[in-house]
């Protein structure tokens, strides 16, 4: 049960464009207690039909700039190959750490783009 919840929390996520991994790769890791390798590989696969169902409604709604989507995924893939190939010669517990780095800096990132609107806002 609590893997459902956590694929549908994450599938909303995903629909929306923000990006469902990084909330199931969190709760397979923390709180199911699976090994990072195997939850990013879980995160891939469960990628694909969550992509495929978002894509198809961003598409219908007009929502993506064809050219700009293809360049960003050539390049993209070319870092997923590339990624993929490094984590077989990086550790479990390597990978744990650049990911919540990873996620912390996409945090503050958030953090501060919301101050700077309040404040333009403010003015």
């Amino acid at each position: 049960m609590f893997n459902i919840l956590i694929g549908l929390i994450s599938g909303i996520i995903s629909g929306m464009g923000i990006g469902g991994g990084a909330v199931l790769i969190p709760a397979l890791v923390l709180l199911n207690g699976t090994a990072q390798q195997i939850a990013q590989g879980i995160n891939l696969v469960y990628f694909i039909p969550t992509a495929i169902a978002s894509l198809i409604i961003h598409i219908k709604s007009k929502n993506i700039d064809i050219k700009t989507a293809l360049i960003v995924g050539c390049f993209g893939l070319i870092g997923a190959v590339s990624g993929a190939f490094m984590t077989s010669f990086i550790g479990d517990e390597m990978l744990k750490r650049i990911f919540g780095i990873f996620l912390f800096g996409i945090g503050i990132y958030e953090v501060c783009q919301n101050f700077i609107k309040k404040s333009a806002k403010n003015g």
